[in-house]
């Protein structure tokens, strides 16, 4: 019997990742978001130093207002679940958890010592009620690095990373790049931060990225290698 191999499509080998270690992604991504707001709100409300008001810049001026960006400045908290749910192995998820950690651990440090607030906005926010909204649960403070933007740096490029590994199309590729940049271009259009803040988050974000897979375990063979089928060529046995 000849036996013709045949890849299994990009999208069925991520599917095969996310049960993996299922309880720890469960509870372990919710967890790490719950104790990093609790500390977050706390280094809010107790500076070390007083709060120093960041300037605005050229790029400011030209990204104009824009509430529609709400719902993809939002959508940061389902971007940031993503790569760790395709991750297979135990040690790549601590890998992960520990560089996420650095990314938000220097930010609050940073915010503690050196706070930071946007300027103020000439814009009534009760004419834009879901801006208004978000403006009431995320103050404009503990600006810069803007720990938004790092995070998402991070987490594109942890994505870019398993994509190219699961083998997915440009297209995919494409659309998580361009997700990430528009979480980025969202913390200017909603004016929650100032490019000075986002500038620093890319900057924090790209290099935490970089740091941890450059420190990340070889993945297995599974990772790797594209799964196979075996089908009998026909009219032949």
């Amino acid at each position: 019997m000849n036996n013709i191999l045949r890849p299994q499509p990009w999208y069925r080998r991520a599917a095969q990742a996310v049960p993996q270690h299922f309880g720890l992604k469960f509870f372990g991504i919710p967890t790490f978001i719950a104790v990093f707001f609790t500390a977050y709100f706390y280094v809010l409300k107790n500076p070390a130093y007083p709060v120093t008001v960041l300037p605005f810049t050229w790029l400011d001026h030209m990204v104009s207002f824009q509430p529609l960006a709400v719902p993809l400045y939002v959508s940061l908290w389902v971007y940031v679940s993503l790569p760790p749910a395709f991750l297979a192995s135990r040690p790549e998820l601590k890998t992960y958890g520990l560089g996420m950690t650095l990314t938000c651990l220097t930010g609050l440090v940073i915010f503690y010592f050196w706070p930071t607030t946007v300027p103020p906005a000439t814009i009534d926010w009760a004419l834009y009620p879901s801006v208004d909204f978000l403006k009431n649960i995320d103050a404009s403070g503990n600006a810069c690095p803007s720990l938004h933007v790092a995070t998402a740096i991070f987490s594109g490029i942890w994505a870019q990373h398993l994509l190219g590994r699961f083998g997915a199309p440009l297209w995919v590729r494409l659309f998580n790049a361009s997700w990430c940049i528009g979480i980025a271009y969202s913390t200017l259009a909603t004016r929650q931060h100032v490019a000075v803040d986002m500038w620093a988050g890319i900057a924090l974000g790209a290099f935490t990225a970089w740091l941890s897979l450059r420190h990340a375990p070889r993945s297995t063979n599974m990772d790797h290698q594209p799964s196979t089928s075996i089908r009998p060529t026909s009219g032949q046995s």
